[in-house]
Order: C-alpha cells, then structure tokens, then sequence
C-alpha cells in the first residue's frame, strides 16, 4: 500500500477528504469501480528505508528498526484480563453451546 501526499490545490479530492472525515465513503467512477475511502484514526508508520526487490533486504532492513521492533513487542505483549476467553469465542461464533 502506498501513501500518496494530496496538495492543498487538489480540490475535489480534498472535498472528500473533508467528508471521509465525517464519515467513510464508497467512490464509484464512470465505469462502475468502486473504491473505499475511510478516515485512519491512531494511525503509526515505519519507515524502513529499503527501496528495492531483494526480500531479505527488506526484511534485514525492517528488524534493524528500533522504533518499529519496540512498537511491534508493546503490541505482542498479552496483558492479562483484556482478551475474551475462549470459550465465549467459541459460543460468540456458534461452535459451543452456552
């Protein structure tokens, strides 16, 4: 995926960003297409600093990233009494009778 800077004078796409922060909106053009425009709220990029198509590369550059492997742990990390037990899971979905 890729982010794509929207200058101040582009006004028609800066009207609907204006009312994607309202609410999310489908796009549809001439042709039918349909696409998905919603507001990212809390969003946090990294930035690897590989531009290349060597895998390894990328993947040596990504765990040389302090900031993305310190976001990557805190987000790992179980904190107990925050998730849902199993076994309401399993009745949530239907697989288990209450």
């Amino acid at each position: 995926m890729r982010t794509i800077p929207i200058s101040a004078r582009t006004k028609t796409v800066n009207d609907l960003l204006k009312l994607a922060r309202k609410g999310d909106l489908i796009l549809q053009s001439s042709d039918g297409a349909q696409f998905f425009l919603s507001r990212i709220k809390n969003a946090q990029s990294f930035y690897i600093g590989y531009d290349g198509d060597d895998f390894d590369k990328e993947i040596e550059a990504t765990r040389k990233n302090k900031q993305l492997m310190k976001f990557l742990d805190e987000r790992g990390e179980y904190k107990a009494g925050t998730g849902i037990p199993m076994k309401k899971v399993r009745e949530q979905l239907g697989l288990e009778k209450s």
